[in-house]
Formats: C-alpha cells, structure tokens, sequence
C-alpha cells in the first residue's frame, strides 16, 4: 500500500492503532513505535510491562543507525538462594511445560521506563503527553481481551495468581478469584495515571521518586533490588551488529546479548550453503541442522560462564568449523512482544519488550508487575543465583533490519523467548534467499531445534520432509500453527511502497496510514 505517513506491524491491532495515530498526528517512527509500546502494555499485558525491559533498533534516516538497550540490569548486590524469595512454577503450553520461577528474588532492575525517555530525548518529535495519550484512553476505557491474550493470562495463572496484587490486575469484572475471560474488558487506571504523571515528570519519578521509594519497599523483604540499584540504571547506547548476508545488510542487536550473536551465527553458516527450495526436505534438514549447531556453538562460546561471551559466537574459525560440520549433514539428507514502524522519511524502528513471565509482583499503586528476569533458566545459561552483579543481563531479543542495495527496508523481530532466533532467522530466509514477499515469509511454517528435539510447525509438506525427519528420531510435528513459533511482525519500505505483516500466530496487525 502507498502510504503518506508510514507501516507499523504489532502484536495487537489496538497496539498498531496506537501507532498509526501518532503517525496521523505528525510523528515520526520513534514517536510512533514509543506510543506502540505503551499501548502494548495495556492490549497485550501478559508480554509488555514497564517493569521488564527491551531493546529498540533505530535506523534514522540519514544518521548512523543505534541500539538503545533497556534490559534488565542485575542488582548490586547477591545474596545466598536461601535468603530470597524465589519460588518455581509450572506453567502449562500443551505439549510442553516449562519451570519458571517467581517472587520478589527474581526481579531484576527494570529499564523500559529509562528506554521510553532516552528514545524520546534522542529522536522524538512530538510530547510525551501526546505518545502515552492513545494508551491511557486504552488503559481507562478498557480494552476487550482477545482469545489469544485470554489464552496467554490463563496459562500464566500460576504466576498472576501468585499475589492478592497481581490477580488483581488480571481479574475477571464479574468479580471473585477467576481471571479475565475473552470478551472482557481489562482495565489498568492506575497505570494510566502513573503515564500521565511521567510524562509531565519523566523518568525520575520512577528511578529516584515515589515510584522508586514504591519498589523499593515492595522488594525489601526477600528481593535484591533497592534504591540505589535503580538511580543507577542507564540505557546503553551500541552500534549494531552488521551482518552481511548474501548481498543484503543485515542489522540486529549486539552483545553482550545473545539473540543477535546467535541469529549472525546461523546466517554466517549458511551464508557458505547453497540455497534449498522453500519447505523441501532439504530445508528443513539444512535449519535444522543450523539450529543445533547455533545451541552447540553458544554453549562452546559461553564456557559455562553465567555472562556468556556472545562475541565468540562470530569468530571466523568457530564459523568455518561448524559451516563444514552442517554442510556435511545437510547435504546427507516466552512473554515477549515486537513491532516494527517504518516512515516515509526512512525512518525504521525495530522494538522488542519483555517482562519474562512477571514475578507475581505488583508496585503499589501503579498497576505495573515486575520481572522475573533473574528467574528466568533461558536469561542464566550459567546457573541461577551466579549472576555478576551490576550487569547488563543477556537476552534473547533481536530487533532487526535489513537493507538491501536498492534501498528497500524491512524491519522484523519476534517474541517467544529461545524461539526468537529462529524465527527471525527463517523469515530473513525467507526474504533473501526465497524472494517472498513480508507476509509470504511471516506465514511461512517454522521449525524449531531445542537439544536433540525437532519441532516442526503444521502446513510443511509431509512427505517432503519426511527424511529430515528421520534424521531426527526425537521430533514433533504440531498440526497447527502455534504461539511456540514466535510472533514475527514485520514492516517493509520498497521505494515509495509501504507494507507490512502481523505474524497470524500471535493475532499480529499491521497498518498503513
């Protein structure tokens, strides 16, 4: 579509609107994918808080592109796992579970709220007031829960239950202990006021103010993070990590966080593979057999170190040898939301935000729920309560963008936790080596390498893919498409041409306006 103001893909149709409106107004790509992000915490609660964090890829035009990291920070302080609280959890996906953990020890320092306000000072052009607007009308009208977000919460009720607090965030308006149902309206006024202070204060007020004094005292008793933990938080500004992959310039987030790294792995491996027809065997065995070798390779990188050492991950000679280890085989056959805004300036913004799964804790009188980042197995590749303190956590997330020679711009990402790497890797596939245009590629069936367990999406050809499947005994083929796969909502610039895809898999919109 041929737009006079710009695309925004989101993971909610209301989080797009939100977007589309401060376009409509006259803002540009930051002030737009900013009120995306507000408007994110109230449509889709179970993935966005401004007490997590994220990351946002910002390519102006004409300026040299960024990386605004906002993620967590760990505290300064450790204390023995007896002394905090740190309770497990099973959460129910299906045909998998998975542990998590909750309560106040698993909260790290929140960053979105320093994010918000760095974009903002750096490349914003309109008022804060005027980018929190669309989501304080979303926060105090309400908005109607979708199956998907239903879907989302009710898996979560082990955590959002946790709490007098958090079930009454999430709590149903017919009253009592049930939570909200689809068709229903969810409502956060306090969070809403919170925006509309901040927004006249800024960020002060939740790093030094009342709202810092807030956390702080919630989190005495049993957890890490005090007052001077958050004073200190800074948003880190990087250059991104630049890839090229056959001919097209690939930009995504830098170490030391993980996401990144493990996507330019894959795309350096096969950047020395021949190119397989879309969902033949040969494909899939060939991402298959990258996947594995991109976990196996993170873990050779890492050393068991709890900090990771992301950089490893693109060394020459540790891409040499595993390229020759996949071409060999080849040849022989998780509360995360994104969104992407392009403008007709050429303008690109690429954001990804997280709250881990919450901690069951609510900071009184804001109608936000924290993190539980440090509780998190995926975020402490070395063991729980190993952290370093006063340190910028890794992530999975990987904001990214491509650029080709002709000009065309797309900006994608995902949420989904280790799904995240391979689900952008495959759309950047799709896009490059298939030539699919960005809804053909965000619809395109996934799969997923997890240890020695292949995933395979529903809608791939069975018998095409029947021997890949037989080089992996441990395997299994969903018969549909799912949540597990990521949410891959991506946006797209070709010359005066914009479009854009919201990955159906997590009721993703996208809009021109």
């Amino acid at each position: 579509m041929r737009g006079r103001r710009g695309v925004v893909a989101a993971g909610h149709a209301l989080t797009a609107e939100a977007a589309g409106e401060v376009l409509r107004a006259g803002g540009n790509a930051f002030d737009a994918a900013l009120a995306a992000l507000c408007a994110a915490c109230a449509c889709e609660p179970a993935l966005a808080s401004f007490g997590g964090g994220g990351f946002l890829l910002a390519l102006p035009a004409g300026r040299r592109p960024r990386v605004y990291d906002f993620f967590v920070q760990t505290p300064r302080r450790r204390a023995a796992a007896d002394e905090v609280e740190f309770q497990p959890v099973l959460v129910d996906f299906g045909p998998a579970r998975q542990e998590f953990h909750i309560g106040r020890g698993t909260v790290a320092v929140p960053g979105v709220v320093r994010g918000f306000f760095d974009v903002h000072r750096d490349l914003c052009t309109l008022p804060a007031a005027d980018l929190v607007a669309p989501a304080c009308a979303l926060l105090r009208d309400g908005v109607v829960t979708t199956r998907l977000q239903a879907r989302f919460l009710h898996l979560l009720r082990p955590i959002l239950g946790a709490t007098p607090e958090a079930l009454a965030l999430y709590a149903s308006p017919r009253g009592g202990p049930a939570l909200i149902e689809e068709g229903e309206r969810l409502r956060n006024p306090d969070l809403a006021a919170l925006l509309e202070l901040m927004a006249v204060e800024g960020d002060d007020v939740f790093y030094r103010g009342a709202v810092a004094r807030a956390l702080a005292e919630d989190l005495r008793d049993g957890g890490l993070v005090g007052l001077d933990d958050l004073a200190a938080y800074r948003t880190e500004v990087r250059a991104p990590l630049a890839l090229d992959y056959r001919g097209v310039a690939v930009l995504t987030n830098p170490p030391p966080s993980a996401g990144g790294a493990l996507i330019g792995f894959g795309l350096g491996l096969l950047n020395g593979l021949p190119v397989a027809p879309p969902g033949s065997g040969r494909a899939v065995a060939m991402l298959a057999d990258v996947m594995r070798a991109t976990r196996s390779a993170r873990a050779e990188a890492h050393g068991g170190e709890p900090a990771g050492a992301n950089e490893g991950l693109l060394d020459p000679a540790l891409l040499a040898r595993w390229r020759n280890e996949v071409r060999g085989r080849a040849q022989a056959a998780r509360g995360t939301t994104h969104l992407g805004v392009i403008d007709v300036r050429g303008n690109l913004a690429s954001l990804t935000l997280s709250n881990g799964e919450g901690s069951g804790r609510v900071v009184p009188g804001t109608g936000v729920m924290l993190n539980n980042m440090l509780g998190e197995e995926d975020l402490n590749p070395g063991g729980f309560h190993r952290w370093p303190p006063d340190h910028r956590m890794t992530s999975m997330m990987a904001p990214s963008a491509l650029r080709w020679p002709d000009g065309r711009l797309v900006a994608t990402g995902s949420g989904g936790s280790n799904r995240i790497r391979s689900a952008v890797l495959q759309v950047i596939v799709n896009l490059v080596d298939h030539g699919m245009d960005v809804d053909a590629a965000v619809r395109a069936p996934r799969i997923h390498v997890e240890g020695s367990l292949l995933s395979v999406e529903g809608d791939h050809d069975g018998d095409a893919i029947a021997d890949a499947l037989a080089a992996w005994p441990e395997h299994q083929v969903w018969d549909h498409r799912s949540v597990f796969f990521g949410g891959a909502h991506t946006a797209e610039r070709r010359g005066d041409v914009l479009g854009g895809a919201g990955d159906p898999r997590r009721d993703g919109a996208s809009i021109t306006v």
